[in-house]
């Protein structure tokens, strides 16, 4: 395969992945923003959080001149300005697929081009929450097609191991910040860890990354900021732990040295990170700051990205 073609497929997984993850994030600000005033509601500072989370601040400041709903939503999800708002990510996933329409199944291409045309019908318009929040169940709903439709349709070659390099990387990288802006932004210094609006937050995040559910099979007690960062960090049945992305990234990365005849940077940094992972305890973590564990597996996850761009992808 042309390093040009690996490149393009790498990039839409990873910007159709990207696109769903600021769909989350937008929906879970708008949840904690809904918050009664007896919960802290109206006095937190989810928008904050989720520009953090999901933008690049840099980029923000010169074009609004206040952090609040309308400048975070507009910014995260029409901005051509903002290259990871939602209309950059699904506008660049689309020139990638276009870039390498022959080696996609027609259903991939059918989920991305369609999602590229519906989306002139939400942009210049002045939704309302309701609105909003629908645009938001689609473009979810526009992630959820292209990944199930490469899951079910495409032949398990190189195409479709770059593919899943994709949406692994992204999706560890998108996980493990949303542990770090909830552990340092999102809960009020007024507010005590442990207390309701704390929870509310964590039992937000589950919901968010469609885990609340496996939360409580998992662990079957109440929501508690260990266990939730125990089952995204280190529980291998997480489809979005940092664990179950690196077990992903290993299998795939061994996978093209296979085909290919040579093994090199990319599979020596996953390797190594996801025995770190496997050989981590969520009390060690804490006990050395989640923070810092984050920060770190962030480093090293875009290493990985990185040495897969220069082993592979020019």
């Amino acid at each position: 395969m042309l390093s040009r073609t690996a490149d393009n497929l790498y990039w839409l997984s990873r910007y159709a992945e990207r696109a769903e993850f600021v769909a989350r994030i937008l929906d879970a600000a708008h949840r904690l923003a809904a918050l009664p005033s007896s919960y802290g509601g109206g006095e937190t500072n989810e928008w904050a959080s989720a520009l953090a989370s999901a933008g690049d601040p840099e980029v923000f400041k010169p074009l609004y001149d206040s952090v609040n709903e309308a400048t975070v939503c507009n910014f995260l999800a029409f901005s051509p300005h903002n290259p990871s708002s939602i209309r950059s990510c699904i506008e660049t996933a689309r020139e990638n697929a276009r870039s390498v329409r022959t080696a996609l199944t027609t259903e991939m291409w059918d989920a991305i081009n369609g999602a590229w045309l519906e989306l002139r019908n939400y942009e210049g318009r002045d939704l309302n929450r309701d609105e909003f929040s629908r645009f938001l169940e689609w473009v979810k709903g526009v992630s959820l097609a292209f990944d199930g439709s490469a899951y079910r349709t495409m032949l398990r070659n190189d195409a479709y191991w770059f593919t899943r390099l994709g949406t692994a990387i992204e999706r560890a990288d998108n996980t493990a910040r949303i542990l770090d802006v909830k552990y340092r932004i999102l809960l009020p210094a007024t507010e005590k860890v442990g207390g309701s609006l704390d929870y509310f937050q964590w039992t937000t995040i589950l919901r968010e990354v469609s885990a609340f559910n496996a939360y409580h099979w998992v662990y079957r007690e109440s929501v508690k900021p260990l266990l939730v960062a125990d089952l995204l960090i280190l529980n291998r049945q997480m489809p979005r732990s940092l664990t179950n992305c690196y077990g992903m990234l290993v299998e795939h990365l061994d996978l093209i040295a296979d085909a290919y005849g040579r093994r090199g940077a990319s599979q020596r940094l996953a390797s190594n990170t996801l025995a770190r992972l496997e050989g981590e305890n969520i009390d060690r973590v804490f006990r050395s700051g989640l923070h810092e564990f984050v920060t770190a597996f962030i480093v090293e996850n875009n290493r990985l990205g990185a040495a897969v761009i220069e082993q592979y992808l020019v």
